[in-house]
């Protein structure tokens, strides 16, 4: 486990009606590994492959290094009811992407509750009062509809498909700021 994650254990980020986002604890390894190593639930995410162990233990390190770069990251989601890890949101530069982007995944038995759409607006309002963002894209396999849903929900346009390497296609997502909007 990384010793320099330990420094930042806990930091709450932000809260909405149900949620508490914090910053990761070394803790977070078996919650992470319970959602990310969920291969149903991993079909959307990369190349469809659940994270393992090791992966899992450099994300932890990664998202360290984010904090520290950025002052953003991924972060643990508790059910302020009962303190329970119950997924994952963030705002991120994956391959070092120069737009912000909001990724987020919850244990299968927390689907269907609205949490999402819930945690992808709390994100985003922490991105742009505590980090002066005015801009953050979201990205999903165009087949991905319940993502689309919890997107444009949370304030999301629809935007260009965009190809990948391989011929396949991402549907891109975007948040903006404006006079309604923190």
């Amino acid at each position: 486990m990384p010793s320099d994650l330990t420094q930042l254990t806990g930091a709450e980020a932000f809260t909405t009606p149900r949620l508490r986002a914090r910053r990761w604890r070394p803790s977070d390894l078996g919650p992470l590994l319970r959602v990310y190593g969920d291969a149903d639930a991993m079909r959307w995410v990369g190349d469809g492959s659940p994270l393992s162990r090791d992966e899992a233990e450099r994300w932890l390190e990664v998202t360290a290094a984010n904090y520290a770069r950025r002052g953003y990251g991924m972060f643990a989601l508790e059910d302020l009811a009962t303190g329970e890890v119950v997924g994952f949101v963030g705002i991120v530069h994956p391959g070092g992407q120069e737009e912000p982007e909001v990724k987020y995944a919850f244990a299968r038995e927390r689907w269907g509750q609205g949490l999402a759409t819930e945690a992808v607006r709390g994100v985003v309002a922490y991105g742009a009062a505590t980090h002066g963002l005015t801009r953050v894209i979201a990205t999903t396999a165009p087949e991905n509809a319940a993502s689309h849903r919890v997107l444009e929900k949370a304030g999301f346009a629809r935007g260009e498909l965009r190809p990948n390497d391989d011929g396949s296609f991402t549907q891109l997502f975007e948040w903006t700021a404006g006079p309604d909007r923190s």
